[in-house]
């Protein structure tokens, strides 16, 4: 447990960053699950209505830290083959 007050200070600060960082990560896997079940049924429009949707939520991601820029030009990069492949 947290001695000071510092560290006390950074514990709730941690916790209110992950409680946020967890609706952020969930709302992105969302608009990729969202590509993946389109894909899945094999309608390209709305494949690829659902890919555009997710690109910025994907950019948004990497530029709020929540995951690694290479990280989300991977995923961005296994949508868009799917999709085209449809």
């Amino acid at each position: 447990m947290a001695n000071t007050a510092q560290a006390r200070k950074r514990a709730r600060q941690a916790e209110t960053h992950r409680q946020h960082n967890a609706g952020r990560r969930s709302m992105m896997r969302t608009y990729i699950k969202r590509v993946i079940t389109a894909v899945a049924t094999g309608n390209k429009e709305d494949a690829q209505a659902a890919f555009n949707e997710a690109v910025p939520v994907i950019d948004r991601s990497a530029n709020n830290g929540l995951i690694h820029k290479n990280k989300a030009a991977r995923f961005k990069s296994r949508l868009n083959i799917q999709v085209k492949a449809l």
